[in-house]
């Protein structure tokens, strides 16, 4: 039978004579069997299934033309700035010198894990030159919870920031249990935290899962680190699969020379497709009272606006516009109608949708300024005529309720009509699913 040296990695016959052998083993010694999968290139997902779903994206972000809108910024210190780089595709996190200089970015959404399915995390970057004083960090987390990877001073660490144990559980390069990525591990590569990298992790959480991080190097998914659970402790491990994601780059204090870590792509994949099974709920202007479009004619007003409560803080929860509805009343007015997201209404008043929603809504918010146009189309009311809009399956995630958790700030999603007839009512309603219940 053939033996293998895993210290000099050859084979001690140095005749290389081929022997048939009833076990296969892979580079490090190992025995292949449940615990000590082949090496392949088609990794199983995070429930052990080799990955031959189609995965359904629930956020992607790149920088082809400019800082995308879908990121927050927290800036602090002298020195400290986020840069759109234009030839390189990518925004530029930098800082000074000066202790406790620092600069965050999140994803003004969190993203819906779904118990039984993988979650799939993918961050592309450039760190800044590792050296004395400077933390970098990201991942899939916020201020309380999640998974990231650090740079701290010049070693690496995987971590995972508990809110429901308390605890931030740091793990150095040095005791990473799958490969440390020194060259001596399974893979035979060795990380170098001054070239750009691609981390990945996946994500079986049901309160009590192991997730697995590593980075996609030549194109293969490496495995360097397991946090493990189940049958280990006696509480969740994180108190919610459903994060942001994250970049950071500070001073923890004087450093020699300024820093710039490099964002470029991210990506939130569930792999095995998702469903939709949250709580379902709508608000309607009153039958008997429609909103008043006001002089002049032609101008947009808000009719109803929805968004995440601030208080009891519900900035992470996951809501879904899925429908509207529009009925202009008399015969003759024509009507235009906006989804505007992260508009400014003035006027109107806040009213919780229940005591159990994440949600509070306003009807007739007075006059808007600003946000952007999720969707938008046209109406009559020749004939009582209404228009119903479903909001396609594959477009579900766009209608998603944004904060900036940074500043604790819930941004709006806003029904906005215009008329072409001054004074025309207008009778509305909109559907949203809650995830998060």
């Amino acid at each position: 039978m053939a033996q293998w040296n895993k210290n000099t990695q050859d084979f001690l016959n140095q005749e290389r004579t081929l022997f048939e052998v009833p076990l296969i083993a892979t580079r490090d010694g190992n025995v292949v069997d449940n615990l000590n999968r082949f090496p392949v290139s088609v990794n199983p997902d995070a429930f052990g299934r080799t990955r031959i779903s189609q995965p359904l994206t629930l956020f992607d972000s790149s920088h082809r033309y400019r800082d995308n809108n879908l990121w927050e910024s927290l800036i602090v210190g002298t020195g400290s700035t986020v840069g759109f780089a234009t030839t390189q595709g990518l925004v530029n996190i930098g800082i000074g010198t000066t202790a406790g200089c620092s600069v965050i970015r999140e994803t003004t959404k969190t993203f819906s894990y779904q118990p039984g399915k993988s979650l799939l995390v993918l961050n592309t970057f450039v760190p800044s030159t590792p050296k004395e004083n400077l933390r970098q960090r990201i991942g899939y987390f916020g201020a309380d919870n999640g998974m990231y990877f650090e740079i701290n001073g010049t070693t690496p660490y995987f971590v995972e920031r508990s809110l429901s144990t308390g605890t931030q559980t740091e793990v150095a390069q040095d005791d990473w249990n799958i490969d440390k990525l020194d060259g001596t591990g399974v893979s035979g590569i060795t990380l170098d935290i001054s070239k750009a990298q691609i981390l990945w992790m996946d994500i079986e959480w049901l309160g009590l899962g192991t997730v697995r991080m590593g980075f996609v190097i030549d194109g293969r998914f490496v495995h360097a680190h397991s946090f493990h659970h189940a049958n280990r402790i006696q509480s969740t491990y994180i108190t919610t699969a459903s994060l942001p994601l994250r970049y950071e780059i500070a001073n923890t204090g004087i450093t020699t020379s300024s820093s710039t870590m490099k964002q470029v792509c991210s990506s939130v994949i569930s792999e095995g497709g998702y469903e939709l099974r949250g709580l379902q709920q709508a608000v309607n202007t009153p039958i008997t009272a429609p909103v008043d479009l006001p002089t002049p004619a032609g101008t947009y007003y808000p009719v109803i606006s929805i968004r995440l409560k601030s208080s009891p803080n519900r900035l992470d929860a996951i809501v879904i516009l899925t429908a509207l509805s529009l009925m202009g009343t008399g015969n003759g007015p024509e009507y235009s109608w906006q989804v505007r997201a992260s508009a400014t209404t003035s006027g109107g008043t806040w009213v919780s949708a229940g005591a159990d929603s994440a949600v509070e809504y306003k009807i007739d918010g007075g006059t808007i300024s600003g946000g952007r146009i999720l969707a938008s189309g046209f109406f009559s009311s020749a004939n009582q005529s209404s228009a119903s809009v479903d909001i396609l399956k594959e477009a579900l995630f766009k209608f998603q309720l944004e904060r900036n958790g940074l500043t604790g700030t819930p941004y709006e999603l806003t029904l906005v009509v215009a008329s072409d007839t001054a004074g025309a009512d207008v009778f509305a309603s909109l559907d949203w699913e809650e995830i998060s219940r």
